[in-house]
């Protein structure tokens, strides 16, 4: 037999199964450009919904884009079905290679879960000012994987989401009011009922610190230390004022206690010499 009707039965063979297997395939192309166009239609609908409700945005992103990613592969799996592969061989084949795929990205599916535990805890939000893994900053983006922050010095940390959902978390702006505890040290010979007084008048003048009930501003005595008698200058504010408050106090109290002949000491010690006789 020559090669010519070799080919030729092969290419007979072969183009009659070609043939019968053409309306499959036609029918899994028109299957995935309707699937694209209802996918995008639900799409439509879902950003719609979220529109018209007051969901946070990183929610919304978060479940729209799940959403989206879930019919693409109920389209994926329909239309290889269409083709002829059997489903059952189908789910083998996709849960083995998300084993793979979940042993090679063990710390991205960490935080990937760190993301959705932040996203339905909702522990900051964005714009919050936050304390978290060593760093301070406001709340720029949440994201699936990872939480940014703008530092007060003006740069960009990236907190992976994973260790930020385990560890502790300090949100300075949730309560919308914080309370400063400021220490002036004096010294032992000045007169500590005096200082208090001073302070204490001076915290009272600020028109942004709260008189509250239970959130009236105080002056104690916190401790007695080497070199000084610590007093605490202790008042509420809005976080909108706290930090002028911060300064005015720190600055003012200083020229006042000096005004008033109050000593601000540095740290010292007493040193003791004894001449041993020979």
């Amino acid at each position: 037999m020559s090669t010519f009707e070799n080919a030729e039965q092969i290419l007979e063979k072969y183009g009659q199964k070609l043939i019968d297997y053409l309306p499959k395939v036609a029918l899994a192309f028109i299957l995935l450009i309707v699937g694209f166009w209802i996918i995008k239609v639900i799409n439509k609908m879902i950003a719609k919904f979220f529109a018209k409700k007051d969901y946070d945005v990183t929610l919304e992103n978060f479940a729209a884009s799940l959403i989206s990613w879930a019919l693409k592969i109920i389209l994926f799996v329909l239309v290889i079905t269409q083709l002829g592969v059997e489903s059952a061989s189908l789910v083998a084949i996709i849960g083995a290679a998300g084993l793979a795929i979940g042993l090679a990205l063990q710390g991205s599916l960490s935080n990937f879960a760190g993301g959705v535990l932040l996203l339905l805890l909702k522990p900051f939000k964005v714009g919050d000012f936050i304390a978290a893994q060593g760093v301070e900053g406001t709340v720029k983006e949440i994201s699936i994987f990872n939480t940014r922050l703008n530092t007060f010095g003006n740069q960009l940390a990236i907190i992976p989401n994973g260790k930020l959902s385990n560890d502790n978390i300090i949100n300075y702006t949730e309560e919308g009011v914080r309370r400063e505890n400021l220490t002036f040290g004096i010294s032992y010979d000045c007169d500590v009922k005096l200082a208090k007084e001073i302070l204490l008048n001076l915290v009272n003048e600020q028109e942004a610190v709260l008189q509250l009930e239970g959130k009236m501003p105080m002056v104690v005595v916190s401790a007695l230390a080497d070199s000084s008698v610590n007093l605490s200058v202790r008042y509420w504010s809005h976080l909108d004022d706290f930090w002028n408050l911060r300064f005015h106090t720190l600055e003012e109290g200083k020229a006042r206690l000096e005004a008033a002949g109050i000593v601000i000491p540095f740290p010292q010690r007493d040193v003791h010499l004894y001449q041993q006789g020979t």
